[in-house]
Formats: structure tokens, C-alpha cells, sequence
């Protein structure tokens, strides 16, 4: 994510850049028995790092073999990149009819139809065509559209236009135009699904991150809980914000500061409301939350970066989320966050 919708595998790594960095911050290497797997996927890389248990022999090139399986199904399933997945097959659909799709497929819409009425619209998978127009796909363009042609773009696209159906998985379109894209939402259910082939092979111990999507579990070998860094969101330099600690819990960040480009003296962002269908102007930098699923997490995120500072917490407290917001405050950030205090790692 990242978080609003920028709407393609690999525009969303590009617009995010791993606003999470995967750091150990007080090791520079992970101690012998650390299993370390890692590969292309989503237009960026996945990596995991495990510690399996004494007992339980594994063999690190059938997990990955199994693992880059799994993840070459999720592209099948939700990449508008090819063009005959599941999502780009219903997308050049016209029919309003039911529409056949995996329950995998399902899933994730449904987690993203409840972020959207949760959010009130601030998040919304049918907003691909706008991102397209304002050149933040994955052919990067300055476009600069006039107000028809958003209001034209508006008129095919609403979360509400989209149904759901999980027996038999099944989606439909209210109107043959609605497209829509999960990418902003599919790079976290990735992370979860590894998570979950991992458990499945007795593997308790282990940090999974995909494109600075992060879910971890147990502990390292020392006994020490899993260590990251949120990122600062500068374009002027890759640094270190503050560095936290993982205890069993999914983390991802949205940001509006790696993928904008600027004309006459004004930003724009890749982030894009749904309801203006223009880039957001506030003054929102980063937004990282902790969740128990990596996908919602995810698309929170989003969520919360479409909103802003002052909706974006008021949406935080209401649904009982842990947030940690960076804004912009005229020449520097200033910081909101209700984090535990022990998840912060000591100065």
C-alpha cells in the first residue's frame, strides 16, 4: 500500500519504495541458524528470515519452491499485469452477470469492501482508471487531467457499484465500465499467506516482508523480539524515523513522499481520493499501522493516507487501531502515535 490506490504490483512499490525498512538494528547479521529465503514477486522482492526448530528438519529450497508457487498463484489471481489473470479477465468483462473467481480472490475483495465502508469510500479498489489518468501506472507519465475527464472517470468507479459473492466466489459489476485493483491490498494477503505456509510447517519463529509489507512471528535466536525501523519520509535521504519491536503482528506503512512529481511549484502525490479524484493535499507524510493481518494492515493504511492527519486519527480511535503518523510541519515532521510504549526500542 501505499497507499492510495496506486493501482499496479509494480506502481505500488515504486509509490511506497518500502516505506518499512527490514533492519536489525543491532546486528548487522543474523546468527548461523537463521534460515534466510528470498525472490522476485509483485514487481518487487519477498524475504523471509527463520529460525526452524531443532527437532523439525527442513530443507530451505522445498519451502522456497512452495513458497514462489504460492505467490506466482496470488499474480495469476490479482495482477492486472497479466493479461489473462482472474482480475484482468473480469475487468474486460462487460457483463454484469456473475462473474467466476477463486475463493483466494474473494478474500481479498472482501477484506477491501470492508475497509472501503469502514473508511466511508476513502479507500476504493475501482479507483485504477484515475491513478491511470494521472500517470501513476506502470509506464510513470506527468499527466495533468482536466476536470471532465475525472468527472468522467468518477462516473465508473464507486466500491459500492462492486458485489460480492463467496459460495460460489463469484463478483459483480452494477455497470459494465467498474474495474478494479488490488494491489493496494493483495501485497499484504501475500505476506499472510506465506505466514500461514510457514505455521503450517511447524515454523514459529520468522519475519516475512514483502515490498516493506511485514508480519512477524516468535522470536530470533537469541530470544529477542523481531526489530524494524519506519523509515523517515524525506526524498531527500533514506533514514531512520524510529525503530520498533515486533511481538507477533502484522506492520505495513503508506507514504506520499517516493512516488509524485511536481509542476508549477505544486506536489502531487500518487495517493488519489476516491471522492475528488484528484491527488491528496494534505499534509500527511506517513502513516504505519500494527495489526493481526498483514492485509488489512495494508489497505488501512491506505485508507488512513486518502483521509489524512485529523480524519485519519479520529478513523484510528473509532475502529481501535494502533497508528503511528508522521506529518508535515512547515521545514520538518512532527509525530502522532498511540503505539504501546513497549514497542518503541529504547534510545
Amino acid at each position: 500500500m501505499n497507499k492510495s490506490l496506486t493501482l499496479s504490483f509494480k506502481a505500488l512499490i515504486t509509490a511506497v519504495a518500502l516505506s518499512l525498512l527490514a533492519l536489525q538494528l543491532t546486528s548487522c547479521s543474523q546468527p548461523a541458524e537463521a534460515i534466510k529465503i528470498s525472490g522476485p514477486t509483485m514487481g518487487t522482492r519477498y524475504n523471509i528470515t527463520l529460525f526452524p526448530e531443532k527437532d523439525a528438519p527442513l530443507v530451505p529450497q522445498n519451502l522456497q519452491k512452495s513458497i514462489n508457487a504460492s505467490l506466482q498463484n496470488i499474480n495469476q489471481q490479482m495482477s492486472t499485469y497479466i493479461k489473462d489473470s482472474e482480475i484482468s479477465r473480469f475487468n474486460q468483462t462487460q457483463s454484469t452477470d456473475w462473474f467466476s473467481v477463486s475463493a483466494e480472490f474473494v478474500e481479498v475483495v472482501e477484506a477491501a469492501q470492508k475497509i472501503s465502508q469502514l473508511s466511508q469510500g476513502a479507500f476504493d479498489i475501482t479507483i485504477g482508471p484515475l491513478i491511470n489518468m494521472w500517470g501513476f501506472d506502470k509506464d510513470f507519465k506527468n499527466n495533468n487531467p482536466d476536470q471532465a475527464t475525472i468527472d468522467a472517470a468518477l462516473a465508473n468507479m464507486g466500491y459500492q457499484k462492486l458485489e460480492v459473492r463467496t459460495n460460489p466466489p463469484a463478483l459483480r459489476k452494477q455497470i459494465p465500465q467498474l474495474q478494479i485493483n488490488l494491489s493496494a491490498i493483495a501485497k499484504g494477503y501475500a505476506v499472510d499467506l506465506i505466514a500461514k505456509q510457514l505455521a503450517e510447517q511447524g515454523i514459529q519463529n520468522y519475519l516475512v516482508e514483502i515490498g516493506g509489507e511485514i508480519r512477524a512471528n516468535g522470536v530470533k535466536f537469541n530470544g529477542d523480539l523481531w526489530r524494524i525501523a519506519i523509515e523517515k519520509p524525506s526524498t531527500k535521504e533514506r533514514a531512520i524515523q524510529r525503530g520498533i519491536l515486533l511481538n507477533n503482528v502484522a506492520v505495513a506503512t503508506s507514504g506520499d513522499y517516493r512516488n509524485y512529481f511536481e509542476r508549477d511549484g505544486k506536489r502531487y502525490s500518487h495517493t488519489i481520493n476516491p471522492a475528488t479524484g484528484k491527488p491528496i493535499t494534505h499534509q500527511l507524510a506517513s502513516i504505519t499501522i500494527l495489526h493481526p493481518s498483514t492485509m488489512m494492515a495494508d489497505g488501512l493504511a491506505t485508507a488512513i493516507m486518502v483521509l489524512g492527519e485529523e480524519k485519519g486519527k479520529a478513523f484510528i480511535s473509532d475502529n481501535a487501531l494502533q497508528g503511528y503518523m508522521i506529518s508535515r510541519d512547515k521545514d520538518n515532521f512532527s509525530v502522532w502515535n498511540n503505539f504501546p510504549d513497549e514497542t518503541f526500542i529504547k534510545p
